[in-house]
């Protein structure tokens, strides 16, 4: 019985309350959820900034330990890691529709090509495997829109 509540909070968590079960692209349901976070909070950085480092922390906690109950690496299904990327590449953009849609663009991009680093650290076992290649997709697209930003008038 306890091991069965673990097990289902582990889930509910790593799969941000079950959307990481749909039936197709879970990555870029939680890519959405990310961007539903960013729009719930009206872009206040302080706040995103705070819900992100929660949520990275849950993550880690969760992430690796829900990899070893499932018995496969990285399974598609926990998509904490895509709202934590999708919430550091908006971090301290404006609440803009087109810079938004931009960023996830990017984000499903770089998360599915996985450019150096990300390539790397994706075979990392556990949690670290699981967020870093997020995290490196997330850093990347919030430079590209730093760098839009500062080009456009």
């Amino acid at each position: 019985m306890k091991n069965q509540l673990i097990k289902f909070i582990l889930k509910a968590f790593g799969t941000v309350f079950f959307i990481g079960y749909l039936p197709f692209i879970p990555g870029t349901f939680g890519s959405l959820v990310g961007v539903g976070l960013f729009f719930l909070l009206k872009a206040q950085s302080f706040y995103c900034l705070i819900l992100l480092l929660l949520l990275l922390i849950i993550g880690f906690l969760v992430c690796g330990k829900l990899e070893r109950a499932l018995n496969k690496k990285d399974p598609s299904c926990i998509v904490i890691d895509e709202v934590c990327g999708m919430l550091i590449g908006l971090s301290f953009m404006p609440l803009d529709a087109k810079i938004i849609f931009l960023g996830f663009l990017f984000f499903r991009i770089l998360d599915t090509l996985k450019p150096y680093p990300a390539s790397g650290l994706q075979n990392i076992k556990g949690s670290l495997g699981i967020i870093s290649d997020d995290i490196v997709a997330g850093l990347y697209t919030n430079i590209l829109l730093q760098l839009i930003l500062k080009l456009t008038p």
